[in-house]
């Protein structure tokens, strides 16, 4: 199954501030970011559209897969960022909160405060991709967020954890791999 990822383009909060599932706006750079997508996906797609279009129901994704053409797709929870909890649309040097210093020192491990850690994140993107794997579809587009991208990218051998966000999709970037 040849499955085409997407991270949504960039959005619309100051820089430095800590969003996982809060729900963003887009930059003012959409229309421009969101036509280079468009762009890069119809070359991918010209020979064989994909079967199912899936997206994380966070606005800054299900926006560009509508922009892409894709007014509705099936929304899963599953595909959303990192839940980052009580640090939520904070800025990172305004955080208050103890525990944002371990979480830096090991946050491929620990968990935000009321939140998710990594390894949270990964459980939920397995399980999407090992029930996308029963399915008989040939190819597959998923508009999501880095931290998904990341996820899946471990998940099928693109990269290996330590090391991973080296290998994170700009915004507005497509990630490619094959179940």
């Amino acid at each position: 199954m040849d499955i085409i990822m997407v991270r949504h383009t960039r959005v619309g909060v100051p820089k430095g501030t800590c969003y996982g599932w809060s729900d963003v706006p887009v930059a003012d750079t959409f229309e421009e970011e969101a036509a280079n997508t468009k762009k890069h996906l119809d070359d991918i797609f010209k020979e064989h559209a994909p079967d199912i279009v899936f997206s994380s129901p966070l606005t800054r994704a299900c926006k560009l897969a509508a922009y892409c053409g894709y007014d509705t797709p099936l929304l899963d929870n599953r595909l959303k960022e990192m839940n980052m909890g009580e640090w939520e649309m904070q800025k990172y040097d305004e955080i208050k909160d103890g525990a944002l210093q371990m979480w830096y020192n090991d946050y491929m491990h620990l968990r935000a405060t009321g939140g998710e850690g990594f390894p949270d994140l990964y459980k939920r993107v397995s399980d999407f991709l090992n029930e996308l794997k029963t399915k008989e579809y040939r190819r597959v587009a998923i508009f999501a967020h880095g931290g998904v991208l990341l996820c899946a990218g471990i998940y099928a051998g693109l990269f290996p954890a330590e090391g991973c966000f080296e290998h994170l999709v700009e915004c507005g970037g497509i990630q490619r791999l094959s179940l």
